[in-house]
């Protein structure tokens, strides 16, 4: 397969059953979290102790910036980027393990509040062990080598039209609701991730418990293959121009039609 990243956003097929959204988000508020920048310790346990601040503040969830290890090879400065995932299935252990993880999000719970997690659907980092396991999980270059995601070089394209590797990325995502019971993900590069995907995706993670899925974008096929909210690009930037002068008010119905 030639090296190529716009992934087709398909409307293919019947269209989706409505999303039932979880009644918790319809007025609620995220909260991100950044673990190793968050505390000078940089862990989870350390995170936890500021729950009974954040839940007095009225934070009602919380979103972490991504969890899992990062890769080491062509590495981002010396501690790496969250968004070259080394492996779906493991946790940072920069952060703690799986056991301070769980209890973090169950004193969460105990709280009242909701956990969701940042998920790199778009691309793994440049040594994630699919790419000695699973080869053909990935796009090729010209030359037949797993291909860079954009200018992005510590990380390797995920092939969408290969149905094992979507297999494998559903039930990565189903390990952490049924290991930790989450309550959602915020997916990265959503918009590069075919609408096919998404469709069988988000139906299979609700199977055990009503989830809040977040997509990084604004395509509209985003909110109709399942995701409960997307990101207002467009929206913002019509806004910028509306502030400017540069367009009247009533641009951004056009943005809201379409």
């Amino acid at each position: 397969m030639s090296q190529a990243f716009a992934q087709p956003a398909s409307s293919t097929g019947p269209s989706p059953a409505p999303v039932a959204h979880p009644a918790w988000i319809m007025q609620g508020n995220i909260y991100e979290v950044n673990v190793r920048q968050y505390t000078p310790e940089g862990t989870l346990t350390a995170f936890a102790k500021h729950l009974d601040r954040l839940q007095k503040m009225g934070v009602e969830t919380l979103w972490f910036m991504p969890l899992n290890p990062i890769s080491k090879v062509a590495r981002k400065g010396s501690l790496g980027s969250y968004y070259a995932v080394a492996d779906y299935t493991k946790l940072n252990p920069e952060f703690g393990t799986m056991a301070d993880w769980q209890q973090m999000v169950r004193a969460a719970h105990a709280r009242g509040m909701k956990v969701i997690i940042d998920w790199v659907p778009n691309h793994t980092g440049a040594d994630n062990r699919w790419l000695t396991q699973h080869p053909n999980f990935f796009v090729k270059n010209k030359e037949g080598q797993p291909a860079v995601a954009f200018d992005w070089d510590d990380t390797k394209q995920l092939d969408y039209k290969n149905p094992e590797m979507q297999d494998s990325m559903i039930a990565a995502m189903r390990y952490w609701v049924k290991t930790s019971d989450i309550d959602g993900f915020r997916c990265d590069v959503a918009w590069n991730v075919p609408a096919s995907f998404w469709r069988r995706a988000i139906p299979t993670l609700r199977q055990s418990k009503s989830l809040f899925m977040l997509a990084e974008g604004d395509s509209a096929y985003l909110p109709r293959s399942g995701f409960d909210a997307v990101y207002p690009w467009h929206m913002f930037h019509a806004m910028e121009k509306v502030a400017a002068g540069q367009r009247p008010a009533t641009a951004l119905d056009s943005v809201y039609r379409g």
